[in-house]
C-alpha cells in the first residue's frame, strides 16, 4: 500500500460520534454515596489586590508548592518571582485580560469544578485511597505553566485557556491552541491524574509500548468523566475524530506494513505519537498523533473483548503486547 493511497476521506453520516473511540460499558459506577468534596482557590483573585511586592511574597510563601511548581524556570528565591509577578499583574492590560478571564470563567464552580468533582468521585470508586486534589487557579501573565497537577494540588493557569477570542493566548503554535479552551481543563487534569495508576514496562521502549500507555490514559479519563466527548480527551476535531475512525482500516494497515508497532527510535516514533499538526507519511489529511488515537483503539478493543476487565485491572497492565493480544484488534471499526 503505498503513502499516496491513504486519504481521510468520507463521512459516515449515521455514525454516531460516541463510537469513534471510547468504549461504552455496563454498569455506571455509583458515586451518589460517595462522600467527597473538592476544595478549590482563586487565587488569582488575592493576587490582583495585592498592593506590594511583600504582599505577594506572603501569598506565596503562604503556597510554596505552586511557587516551586507552577514557576520552575524561575525558581531561585521567593523575592524574584514575588517582584516580576507584582510588576506583570500592576500592568493595565493584563488587568483588563484578567477582568476578561473572571467574566469568562465565571461559571467555573459549573463548568469545571463540578465535573471534576464528578470524576473524582468515579475515581474513589475504583480507587478507594484516592484523595482529592486541591484545585487553585491562577493569572500570571503566562509566567507560569498551563497546568500544575500533582496529588495534592492542580494549578490551573487561566490565562493559558481563554479560548479564541481571549485579549492574549498562550505563545505556541496554531495547531496547538485547540488544546487551550476552557473546555479541555477538565480532560487534561484527569488525563494527568491517570499517569499515577498508568502502569508500564520501562524496558519496553517501542512505540507500541507509547500508543498503549496514552490510550490506557484516554480509556481513564473517558470512563471517570464519561461526559466528555472523545474530540476533547484526544484533542482532535470532531470532523477529524470521524473520518479517522471511519479510515481505520488503512491507517492500521499503514503501521502493520511498516513494521511500525515495535519501532524503537525516538525520533520515528515521535512522528506518530508527537503533537504535530498531521501525520504526512501515512497520507492527506491524517491528523498529528496519530499514534495516540491508535494506542486508545486497541485499549477500547481491548475492554469490549474483556467486558469483566475493571478499570484498575487494565491501568494496572505493564505488558502493551498482552493488551494487544487480547484486544484482537485488526484495524475494524466496533459493532453497531
Amino acid at each position: 500500500m503505498g503513502l499516496s493511497t491513504i486519504r481521510i476521506t468520507g463521512w459516515a453520516v449515521l455514525l454516531l460520534l460516541a463510537q469513534a473511540c471510547g468504549t461504552e460499558h455496563a454498569g455506571e459506577p455509583d458515586i451518589k454515596g460517595i462522600d467527597l468534596h473538592v476544595s478549590s482557590e482563586r487565587l488569582e483573585e488575592r493576587l490582583f489586590k495585592a498592593s506590594s511586592e511583600a504582599e505577594v511574597l506572603h501569598i506565596l510563601n503562604g503556597h510554596q508548592l505552586i511557587e516551586r511548581g507552577y514557576f520552575p524556570d524561575m525558581y531561585e528565591e521567593s523575592g524574584v518571582i514575588a517582584r516580576q509577578l507584582f510588576n506583570t499583574l500592576r500592568n493595565e492590560d493584563l488587568r483588563r485580560f484578567g477582568r476578561q478571564l473572571d467574566s469568562a470563567f465565571a461559571d467555573f464552580p459549573r463548568t469545571v469544578l463540578q465535573p471534576l468533582e464528578d470524576a473524582f468521585k468515579r475515581i474513589r470508586y475504583y480507587y478507594p485511597d484516592f484523595q482529592p486534589p486541591k484545585i487553585v487557579t491562577v493569572v500570571s501573565g503566562f509566567m507560569g505553566s498551563d497546568l500544575l497537577v500533582t496529588d495534592s494540588l492542580v494549578v490551573i493557569g487561566l490565562d493559558y485557556f481563554g479560548g479564541p477570542h481571549a485579549l492574549y493566548r498562550p505563545q505556541v503554535h496554531d495547531y496547538q491552541l485547540k488544546r487551550y479552551n476552557k473546555e479541555n481543563i477538565v480532560p487534561a487534569v484527569l488525563f494527568f491524574l491517570s499517569e499515577r495508576y498508568n502502569k508500564s514496562d520501562p524496558s519496553d521502549k517501542t512505540l507500541l509500548a507509547d500508543m498503549i500507555w496514552f490510550g490506557k490514559g484516554f480509556e481513564f479519563v473517558k470512563q471517570v468523566a464519561p461526559e466528555v466527548p472523545d474530540s476533547l480527551i484526544l484533542t482532535f476535531p470532531e470532523r477529524d475524530l470521524v473520518r479517522t475512525y471511519n479510515s481505520q482500516t488503512d491507517i492500521w494497515g499503514f503501521f502493520t506494513e511498516n513494521k511500525l508497532l515495535y519501532e524503537s527510535n525516538e525520533q520515528k516514533k515521535q512522528k506518530y505519537v508527537g503533537e504535530r499538526p498531521a501525520t504526512p507519511e501515512i497520507g492527506e489529511g491524517v491528523p498529528g498523533g496519530i499514534g495516540r488515537w491508535l494506542g486508545w483503539r486497541i485499549v477500547s478493543r481491548y475492554m469490549a473483548e474483556n467486558r469483566k476487565a475493571t478499570l484498575p485491572e487494565l491501568m494496572a497492565m505493564v505488558s502493551a503486547q498482552q493488551v494487544l493480544q487480547g484486544a484482537a484488534y485488526k484495524g475494524q471499526v466496533d459493532d453497531d
